[in-house]
């Protein structure tokens, strides 16, 4: 079993150094994961900096007192994985978000889609985005990452065609009329950009439009995945055959 992850602002100690860990991440190490000395933690900043720990003592319920064996920058991967997912309904939002982290994907992109059921409006949107990034930061933790995903802002149909413009390799998952996933070429470097739509599929103008800022549809297999989980599916195939699963 790998150390637990702990996520921290800064690193103001350096190998051999004592660090405090207190707040939420100190009482969940302290009251929840109950960890004592002598254990093993990994503290990072949640962007690509991380440090080994053994843990000294504990204070009180949440402050969790630790020796900075060593500070490591884990480079980005390449080449780097962007999801743009059309928002699903209910908590399946978090589901994709969650899932996604955990494979490894490196950026995800809330997109309102022409047939998303689910709009993202005034405070309602920004509180279900800053679940989405509060499940990126839990799941990355939980899955070991020390890079966690980026969860942008909710992106229009423009903006995804802007990305998808600027793509190394841009996919459109798409049921019917497609080239296989499993067989298409794909770069050792740059940014791979993978667009998953809603329930109800990319409708005929947004795949237009993503087609003429260079993106090829793609279909994954017979089966049709939901939008919650075509996301998750096609990082692992694309992590697989990038070398990044090696």
């Amino acid at each position: 079993m790998t150390a637990p992850v702990f996520v921290v602002d800064h690193f103001d100690a350096g190998r051999g150094g004592r660090y405090v860990l207190d707040g939420p991440e100190g009482r969940h190490a302290v009251s929840v994961k109950r960890l004592r000395a002598g254990e093993d933690v990994v503290l990072t900043d949640g962007a690509g900096r991380w440090a080994d720990c053994v843990v000294l003592d504990t204070e009180g319920k949440d402050r969790l007192v630790v020796q900075v064996e060593a500070v490591s920058e884990e480079p980005p991967e390449e080449p780097r994985i962007t999801v743009v997912q059309a928002l699903p309904k209910g908590d399946r939002g978090e589901l994709a978000v969650e899932t996604m982290t955990e494979v490894g994907v490196d950026a995800i992109v809330p997109w309102a889609a022409a047939r998303c059921i689910t709009q993202w409006k005034g405070e309602r949107g920004q509180k279900a985005l800053a679940k989405w990034r509060a499940t990126a930061r839990e799941a990355g933790k939980q899955s070991r990452r020390v890079r966690f995903p980026e969860v942008a802002d909710q992106a229009t149909t423009k903006h995804v065609a802007a990305l998808l413009a600027g793509a190394d390799f841009a996919a459109v998952l798409h049921e019917t009329g497609a080239e296989p996933l499993a067989t298409a070429a794909l770069p050792a470097s740059g940014d791979i950009v993978l667009v998953v739509g809603p329930e109800g599929g990319v409708a005929p103008e947004e795949l237009a439009l993503f087609t003429e800022a260079g993106a090829t549809a793609y279909r994954l297999g017979r089966s049709v995945l939901r939008t919650s989980t075509a996301g998750t599916a096609a990082a692992a195939l694309l992590l697989g055959r990038t070398g990044r699963w090696s």
